[in-house]
C-alpha cells in the first residue's frame, strides 16, 4: 500500500514549500525573492564561486542561474568577472549591498529555522539534519 503521508518526497516538498512560502514573503519586503537568497547565502558561506560550482550549491539549472546573477548584478547586489585564462569561466561574489542585504536576512533565516525545529531536542535537530545530508548524497551517486 502506499501511503503519501510518508513518502519522503511529499515529506520534504511539503516541509521546503510552508517554509518557503512563509520565509519568501517576508524577505521580499526587503526586495529579495527566495532564489536570490539562495544566492546571497551560498556566497556569505563559500566566499566567490563559479558560475557552475554556484549552480550546485544553490540547487539552481545554470541557465536560470546565469539569468538570475544578471539581475543580481545589474540591482548590485553581485560582480561577476572573467576567470583568469579561461574566458569562459565567470566568478561571482557580493558586493558591499549584497552583504549587507544578506547579514540582515540571515537573522530572518535563523528565525524561521528555529520555528521549524521548536519542538525537536538539540540532538533531534542535529540527527534529522544528518539524515538529510545522507539522503541527499545518496541521490547524488547513481542508482546500481
Amino acid at each position: 500500500m502506499f501511503d503519501l503521508g510518508h513518502y519522503l518526497p511529499y515529506l520534504i516538498n511539503r516541509a521546503g514549500a510552508r517554509l518557503a512560502v512563509e520565509f519568501g514573503r517576508e524577505i521580499r519586503r526587503r526586495g529579495i525573492a527566495l532564489q536570490e537568497w539562495r544566492v546571497l547565502a551560498a556566497l556569505a558561506d563559500q566566499g566567490g564561486q563559479r558560475l557552475s560550482d554556484l549552480a550546485g550549491l544553490t540547487s539552481i539549472d545554470l541557465s536560470t542561474l546565469s539569468r538570475l546573477v544578471g539581475r543580481m548584478v545589474r540591482a548590485g547586489l553581485l560582480s561577476r568577472e572573467r576567470m583568469d585564462g579561461d574566458q569562459r569561466e565567470v566568478s561571482v561574489a557580493l558586493t558591499d549591498k549584497g552583504q549587507r542585504i544578506t547579514r540582515a536576512i540571515i537573522p530572518i533565516a535563523q528565525r524561521y529555522e528555529r520555528r521549524a525545529f521548536r519542538s525537536f531536542m538539540p540532538a533531534e535537530e542535529a540527527t534529522l539534519k544528518a539524515l538529510l545530508l545522507r539522503v541527499y548524497a545518496n541521490l547524488e551517486r547513481p542508482e546500481r
